[in-house]
């Protein structure tokens, strides 16, 4: 798991390299040979090639309009490049202002495309085949007007000239666009972890270095030719991430920038990793309802997380706690955990047990976080000491271990159980309130404000565990066992 303080010293890692190289010797003058500039920017023009391709065959069939514009935004660059590397001087035209004009534009129009898949509107469109073909006229229509202005590269004047107002403005334009997406790929790789997520941002800040050399160092410079192997980087760092993100999860979020912890929760593989993912297929062959009670409470905990804007580090160990919080019970007897009647003494002695055995095996494991070891172990324990194992106090009890305590208890009471029906919800939201004293108060009206959303949301699947039941008569102090 990233800490914030490392994930921005690789970003300001990551920057001053290139920084440092132009500062010092980027303008000075350096001519190259016409067949190595263009296999240079050949390259980056096959990689976005690639990558718009293996993207519009993905948003075509899961028919979601934000993966499709990114392919565009990547075949748009696709297009530029390719006219760039054949207005290469001595390639096939003479000297000519052709490069000057694609080569500048290629990155901002790439990158403004690219901010533009945040769009609410496009998360899944009706029909993705308007911007599949928007996409394709956008690409025939750039590469065609380059091919145009080739064969009359001699009239064609040399825009925008390095550190003139046009360069200026254009690289202020590109550069606003490529900062939202390092902050978008920034917060996502917070959230989930992943250094694919972290090279993406890092991708987008050298496509900002590369943009730089190019309005304003200019051409026949060191910091200008520096700035193509820096695009052929950027291009695959950003692109190929992407690219497999979609082929496994459907969706790449990194430039999006719309993670949440639900989202975790739901693709536990693609996000936490498959050791998480192993555990819960041990639970759900074990215990199939303790597997679906974790599932529920790890998304009811995130959601809260999500509503009390959680940092993004907190947000990740609530995923995660909520999903295994409760696989100490691998260690519990099943004739205890499906009784359909009260337990002896010993028996829940012997319940009371697995949030410890559930933190025992994640440290045999290695690799789990000590906040998600105590999330685990502390997920009973309440606020005036009458919890288990431990007897911790509120004063002992951090707020990701209350926001799973009370998502926990609220999810045993609103579902059925072996041993009694369900609660209703207001009935389940009664206990919690009288018992001020075990529950924190601000977490509970917060998991009510995120249930009240969410029944405006009948489709949301998970949200049907918690329909109202008709339940037995019982005082709100009389509460049902919570094993």
């Amino acid at each position: 798991m990233f800490r914030t303080r490392a994930v921005l010293l690789v970003m300001l890692v990551a920057l001053a390299g290139p920084a440092a190289l132009m500062g010092l010797v980027g303008s000075r003058p350096m001519a190259m040979a016409a067949m190595l500039h263009f296999g240079l920017v050949g390259a980056v023009a096959a990689l976005t090639c690639g990558a718009s391709v293996a993207l519009s065959l993905a948003g075509a069939r899961a028919r979601d309009g934000r993966t499709v514009l990114m392919a565009t935004a990547f075949s748009t660059m696709t297009a530029l490049f390719t006219v760039h590397a054949l207005a290469t001087p001595g390639f096939l035209v003479g000297m000519n202002g052709v490069i000057s004009l694609a080569g500048g534009l290629s990155i901002p129009a790439g990158a403004f495309v690219l901010a533009l898949t945040a769009l609410p509107a496009l998360r899944r469109p009706g029909r993705v085949g308007a911007l599949v073909a928007a996409q394709i006229a956008l690409f025939a229509g750039v590469l065609g007007l380059g091919l145009f202005a080739l064969t009359h590269a001699a009239a064609v004047p040399s825009v925008p000239q390095p550190r003139s107002a046009p360069a200026v403005a254009l690289l202020a334009a590109g550069g606003a666009c490529l900062a939202l997406l390092v902050v978008r790929a920034v917060r996502t790789a917070l959230l989930t972890g992943r250094a694919a997520d972290l090279a993406i941002a890092v991708g987008c800040a050298w496509l900002g270095a590369a943009l730089y050399a190019n309005l304003i160092l200019g051409v026949m410079t060191l910091g200008f030719y520096f700035g193509h192997f820096l695009e052929i980087a950027a291009v695959a760092m950003v692109g190929i991430p992407a690219a497999l993100d979609i082929r496994r999860a459907g969706a790449s979020r990194p430039l999006v920038g719309d993670l949440t912890a639900q989202d975790l929760v739901a693709s536990e593989e693609a996000y936490l990793g498959p050791r998480v993912r192993a555990l819960m297929v041990r639970l759900a062959d074990r215990d199939a309802s303790t597997e679906e009670h974790t599932r529920r409470v790890a998304l009811l905990a995130a959601t809260v997380a999500d509503e009390l804007k959680l940092p993004a580090r907190a947000r990740r160990h609530l995923a995660v706690g909520g999903l295994l919080h409760d696989i100490g019970k691998l260690s519990v007897p099943l004739e205890i955990l499906q009784k359909p009647a009260a337990l002896s003494d010993d028996e829940f002695a012997a319940i009371k047990r697995h949030p410890g055995d559930g933190r025992r095996l994640l440290e045999e494991l290695g690799g789990f976080p000590v906040e998600v070891r105590r999330l685990v172990s502390d997920h009973h324990e309440r606020l005036d000491g009458r919890g288990y194992p431990a007897g911790l106090t509120g004063a002992q009890m951090g707020l990701e271990t209350r926001i799973l305590a009370v998502c926990d208890v609220y999810d045993a009471l609103v579902s059925d159980r072996v041993y009694r029906p369900a609660w209703t919800m207001d009935r389940a939201f009664a206990l919690l309130r009288e018992e001020a004293d075990a529950y924190d108060q601000d977490v509970v009206e917060a998991l009510a404000r995120t249930l009240g959303g969410a029944q405006a949301e009948p489709e949301v699947g998970w949200v049907a565990g918690f329909a109202e039941r008709p339940a037995p008569r019982l005082t709100a102090r009389a509460a049902p066992s919570v094993r």
